[in-house]
């Protein structure tokens, strides 16, 4: 089970880095109908890839790997959960604006984002992105052993 459960983390956690790519890449380039529902759809995938990472990642933690002793005495494993929170809280403002397209894509219409908002949804998505590298980061220490407290 421990093996199924690891593929399971990683498996989402490789499915949350495409959609951030695919969201990144796509809120940079022309924002059209179809390319708003690409967002809209990656935004999903995004959200229950995330979903998935934080259940599957709990599961490991309590029942399917060192134990909860292990994890919660580890200065990595805290900062990579103090990470996955804040990437977690920061797309929520992207979820809500790209929400807010749902009328004009049933339309077959492109949403109105002025410039502004689109940076900032970039600029989001962009430290989603460096929080992901940083979680990498995270997650080899911790499985290294390093930083154990106490």
């Amino acid at each position: 089970m421990s093996s199924l459960f690891a593929f399971l983390h990683h498996l989402a956690a490789f499915a949350l880095v495409g959609a951030l790519a695919v969201e990144f890449v796509l809120i940079r380039g022309e924002l059209t109908a179809k390319n708003a529902l690409r967002v809209l759809i990656a935004d999903a995938v995004y959200g229950a890839s995330a979903g998935t990472v934080v259940v599957v990642g709990l599961l490991r933690v309590f029942f399917f790997e060192k134990g909860a002793g292990y994890y919660l005495y580890s200065m990595p494993f805290l900062l990579k959960f103090a990470l996955v929170v804040v990437a977690g809280l920061l797309s929520i403002y992207p979820t809500i604006v790209f929400m807010s397209w749902r009328n004009a894509i049933k339309q077959g219409q492109a949403p109105v984002v002025d410039e502004r908002k689109r940076a900032l949804l970039r600029r989001i998505i962009h430290i989603e992105l460096a929080i992901v590298v940083a979680i990498l980061l995270c997650a080899a220490l911790m499985a290294r052993g390093v930083g154990m407290l106490g």
